[in-house]
């Protein structure tokens, strides 16, 4: 007896109604989630929370790290340089704030456990590029090549086998751990603490994201744990808005277990500079394609020839000027 495609799937097709799908079957509305259980879901969201606080020690530099800033075996001035770096790439090709943080933070724990050569120069330069490579790997759906990561004033180009090379030495000294706990951990959940209606959850995360960028630079940050910052830049977030103008240390501690009130003061003082200069939000305006299509239509294209023509002089008249601006660290001259 033959069987027919049909009677083979009729088992699998679904034949309910609209008015079953949304009953148990007796035509009865589906129980509603009920307080308890709404509560023990908040209850496993706070346990994980304090879990990442107890587990966030494991992923920062620890705290005599400024003080090799200090007895000048670390240049800061050097540090200060390659982190304004990496801002600038990540400003221009738009990355996502936590890819910047991330290539810090790879920066500063691998700089905590392994001396380079020199406090200054190409070898910085080269552990900025392989820093900022690895976190846009991590977290940007579309990562430039390793030539066009080199971007925004770089004083050096490096090959992609000698930046491979370092991002290879990068992974082995931070144990491969990439998936790092930051302040991005917290802002959501710290945020939803502070503003439990949503209404103004975007905002706070938006802007606690810029503090954070803008303090980055300064090796003092180092002293706090990012649960810590995290709490002090949406506190200082919230302070321009009136619904939470009277929020303070004291209620954030309250947020999650293994937040202190002393810590979180004092980074809320160390950051609150900063927040300010941030207020007016005015930023300038940057034309890149309007300043393309005014050089090139001074030129009068008189067939297509001309124009591929001009195209690749053009073309050749930046490599020069590249050839000419920067020079190429190979593995001879490392």
């Amino acid at each position: 007896m033959s069987v027919s495609y049909s009677d083979c799937f009729s088992d699998l097709l679904c034949g309910e109604d609209s008015d079953t799908v949304f009953s148990n079957g007796g035509g009865e509305d589906l129980p509603e989630c009920s307080s308890s259980d709404i509560e023990s879901q908040f209850a496993d969201i706070d346990e994980s929370i304090a879990g990442l606080i107890e587990d966030e020690q494991n992923f920062v530099p620890g705290f005599d790290y400024i003080e090799k800033f200090q007895s000048q075996s670390l240049s800061a001035a050097a540090r200060d340089e390659s982190v304004a770096w990496i801002l600038k790439v990540q400003r221009h090709y738009g990355f996502q704030p936590l890819t910047a943080y991330l290539a810090v933070n790879y920066f500063d724990r691998f700089l905590y456990s392994r001396s380079l050569p020199q406090t200054n120069g190409w070898p910085l330069q080269l552990l900025s590029v392989a820093c900022l490579s690895l976190a846009a790997k991590m977290e940007e759906p579309l990562v430039p090549s390793l030539l066009d990561l080199q971007v925004e004033g770089a004083k050096y180009i490096f090959e992609p086998k000698t930046i491979q090379r370092m991002e290879f030495l990068v992974l082995r000294i931070l144990d491969w751990r990439l998936r790092s706990i930051t302040p991005f951990s917290f802002l959501s959940f710290f945020a939803a603490k502070l503003d439990s209606l949503g209404t103004f959850t975007a905002v706070l995360i938006s802007r606690a994201s810029q503090i954070i960028l803008s303090n980055i630079q300064e090796a003092s940050f180092h002293e706090y744990w990012p649960s810590c910052i995290a709490a002090a830049t949406i506190l200082c977030a919230a302070k321009d808005l009136p619904n939470f103008s009277l929020v303070n240390a004291e209620h954030a501690e309250s947020w999650c277990h293994g937040l202190r009130k002393d810590k979180i003061v004092g980074c809320y003082e160390l950051v609150q500079k900063y927040a300010i200069a941030l207020r007016p939000r005015r930023f300038p305006r940057v034309y890149p394609q309007v300043r393309v299509m005014t050089r090139t239509s001074t030129t009068t294209v008189a067939s297509s020839d001309s124009s591929s023509s001009s195209s690749s002089s053009s073309t050749s008249y930046k490599r020069r000027k590249l050839n000419n601006s920067w020079w190429s660290v190979t593995d001879d001259d490392s």
